[in-house]
C-alpha cells in the first residue's frame, strides 16, 4: 500500500486513475483548484464517497509521507502543492506515467484519436463487461451504463487481465503507452498542428505488440501506412477493401440502421461518428476473438459517455443536447448527426481555451463556413479560461465576424443568461438546442438550465 496525492485530481483522467488506485488498496488524496471555487462539486463529492480525501490546494497538505505526487499537465508548476512537493523532493510523476505503469501491468488496449476516442473506450468496456471479459477501463469520459452495481463512472474496475485506457495526444503523453491492440479512430486538427500529431500517432501504432484497428475512411491516418500484419479496418463510406463494412446507413430517430458486411443491424445511437465509434470497438474486439454478432448484441444496452449527445431534456417539443464537441470535426458531426430530427438547430458553443481557437481558427471559420446553413443557427460564448497564464489574443467575434460577412445565421452573445432569453424567445416545438464545449464541467448545468428555462409557460 502507497500514498498518492494527485494534484488536479478532479479532471476526468486524473479521478479515473484515483479511484482505480484507491480500489486497488492504497491511500489516495488530492487538491483541485476547480474544488476551491466551489466548482465540479459532483465530482468532488464523487471522489469522497470513494474515500479519497480532498484538501485545498494551498500546499499546506502536502507531506513527506506521500509516496508519489501525482501532476496533470492542466496545472502550473508555480502553485503551492506543486513548489511544495518540490521542496520535499517527492517522487513527482504525471499523470501519463503513472497510467503507464497500471496499463503495463495487463494485456492493453490503448484507444488513440483526436475524434471518438471516449465514447470508443467506453464502447470496448462494456463489449468486454457483457461479454464477461472482465476488464479495467480506464477513460477520459464518464460510461452513463452502471457495472457491478456502482454508480456511473469513468472508471471499471472488473477484473486483472485487459485493460482499455483512452490514450491522449494533446499533451504528447500517448508516447506513454505501449498496447498489445493501438486502435486510431481518426486523426484531424485539434490540441496540436497535423505535422505534429501525425508522427505521434505513427509511432504509437508502431509499438502494437498484438494488432490494430484503423479507420479506412480517414485519409490521415491511413496516410500513415503503418506496416502490421494483423490490421482491422472499418469503413461507413463503401470501401471494399476496409474488414468492416457499414453500408445503406438510415438514421431513425435515436436509432441508427445500416448493414454491416451484409448483415441487417441497428444500434441504439445517433449519427455516423457513433457508428464509427461501434465499429472501431467491434473491430476492437475482433482482435480478442469476440465475433461481430457478439459485439452487436452487446452494443444494444450500451447507454453512452456522458456529454456525447446526452439528451438532457425535451421542454415543449424542444430537445436539449449536452456534448463535448469542440474541434471542428466534432462540432460538424454533432450538428450533422441532429439534423434529420431537427426542425432548427440552435447551436450554442463556448470555445474550450485560447490557445486551441487560436490555432483552431481558420479550420473552424471553414468549417462552419460549409455546415451553416438556415437549419441552424450558430451562437458562440466568451473563451472559456480556466486561470493560469495565457495569451488572450483572440476571441469568440473573431470567429462570428467573418461568419456574418458570408450571411450566415451566426451571434455572439456575452453572458449564459442572455443566452437563456435569446433561447426562450425565439425556439419553437421540434427545434433543437445544442449545447456544445469542452473542459468546463459547468456546460452541463447550463444544458439542464436552458431545459428548464423553456419549460417555463
Amino acid at each position: 500500500m502507497a500514498t498518492f496525492f494527485f494534484c488536479g485530481i478532479g479532471g476526468i483522467g486524473m479521478s479515473a486513475i484515483a479511484l482505480y488506485l484507491k480500489k486497488t488498496g492504497h491511500i489516495v488524496l488530492g487538491s483541485d483548484r476547480s474544488f476551491d471555487q466551489n466548482q465540479n462539486i459532483k465530482m468532488k463529492k464523487y471522489l469522497e464517497q470513494a474515500g479519497i480525501i480532498l484538501f485545498p490546494q494551498n500546499g499546506t497538505s502536502i507531506s513527506p509521507y506521500i509516496n508519489t505526487f501525482v501532476v496533470s499537465t492542466a496545472v502550473e508548476t508555480h502553485i503551492p502543492d506543486v513548489q511544495k512537493a518540490k521542496e520535499l523532493q517527492l517522487n513527482i510523476k504525471t499523470r501519463a506515467q503513472i497510467l503507464a505503469e497500471i496499463f503495463d501491468k495487463y494485456f492493453g488496449i490503448a484507444i488513440a484519436g483526436t475524434s471518438g476516442k471516449t465514447t470508443t473506450t467506453a464502447m470496448v468496456g462494456h463489449i468486454l463487461f457483457e461479454t464477461q471479459h472482465h476488464p479495467v477501463m480506464i477513460n477520459g469520459g464518464i460510461s452513463q451504463n452502471t457495472y457491478n452495481n456502482n454508480p456511473p463512472s469513468n472508471l471499471l474496475l472488473d477484473g486483472d487481465e485487459i485493460c482499455v485506457i483512452e490514450a491522449d495526444e494533446s499533451d504528447g503523453s500517448i508516447n506513454q503507452y505501449t498496447p498489445d491492440i493501438a486502435v486510431l479512430t481518426n486523426i484531424s486538427l485539434d490540441h496540436k498542428p497535423l505535422d505534429e500529431i501525425k508522427p505521434l500517432f505513427y509511432n504509437f501504432l508502431n509499438r502494437a505488440r498484438k494488432g490494430i484497428v484503423l479507420n479506412a475512411d480517414d485519409r490521415n491516418s491511413m496516410d500513415l501506412h503503418v506496416d502490421h500484419p494483423n490490421i482491422i479496418t472499418f469503413s461507413v463510406s463503401g470501401n471494399e477493401n476496409a474488414t468492416l463494412k457499414a453500408a445503406d446507413i438510415s438514421q431513425q430517430g435515436t436509432a441508427i440502421s445500416f448493414n454491416l458486411n451484409g448483415m441487417p443491424t441497428t444500434l441504439p445511437f445517433i449519427g455516423i461518428h457513433n457508428l464509427e465509434n461501434a465499429l472501431a470497438a467491434i473491430g476492437t474486439c475482433l482482435h480478442l476473438g469476440i465475433s461481430i454478432s457478439e459485439s452487436v448484441s452487446a452494443l444494444q444496452t450500451f447507454l453512452g459517455v456522458q456529454r456525447r449527445l446526452t439528451l438532457i431534456g425535451k421542454p415543449n417539443d424542444i430537445c436539449i443536447f449536452d456534448d463535448y464537441a469542440h474541434n471542428p470535426a466534432k462540432l460538424k458531426a454533432a450538428l450533422n448527426s441532429v439534423r434529420s430530427f431537427s426542425k432548427r438547430i440552435f447551436a450554442v458553443y463556448q470555445p474550450h481555451g485560447f490557445g486551441p481557437l487560436r490555432l483552431m481558427k481558420d479550420e473552424l471559420i471553414q468549417t462552419l463556413s460549409n455546415v451553416l446553413d438556415d437549419q441552424i443557427e450558430w451562437i458562440m460564448l466568451p473563451v472559456f479560461y480556466a486561470g493560469g497564464t495565457t495569451q488572450k489574443d483572440i476571441s469568440s467575434a473573431d470567429i462570428i465576424a467573418p461568419l456574418q460577412q458570408q450571411g450566415k445565421r451566426a451571434v455572439e452573445i456575452k453572458t449564459r443568461d442572455e443566452v437563456l432569453a435569446y433561447l426562450k424567445k425565439r425556439t419553437c416545438p421540434g427545434d433543437t438546442v445544442l449545447v456544445m464545449g469542452a473542459r468546463d464541467s459547468s456546460l452541463t448545468t447550463f444544458a439542464q438550465q436552458i431545459s428548464g428555462k423553456l419549460q417555463e409557460v
